[in-house]
């Protein structure tokens, strides 16, 4: 079996016949902190990807998505 120690959220394992796990079950208050720092992780790559950009007028904004039609 697998070591379950890299698995710090998950309550329980199903594993296949040869012991290797295929899912976790995981509290849902667990599940949910996951998921947000998941989109939390998300925000924060996109914002760094951005960040040299020079930021639109809401004019300018509204152009750009007017010229993608």
């Amino acid at each position: 079996m697998e070591n379950t120690a890299s698995y710090p959220f998950a309550q329980e394992f199903i594993t296949d016949s040869h012991g290797k796990i295929c899912k976790v079950i995981l509290n849902i208050d667990d599940y949910e902190k996951l998921l947000e720092a998941l989109a939390d992780e998300t925000l924060y790559q996109n914002m760094t990807a951005v960040r040299h950009e020079i930021p639109l007028t809401l004019d300018q904004a509204l152009q750009e998505l007017n010229s993608e039609d």
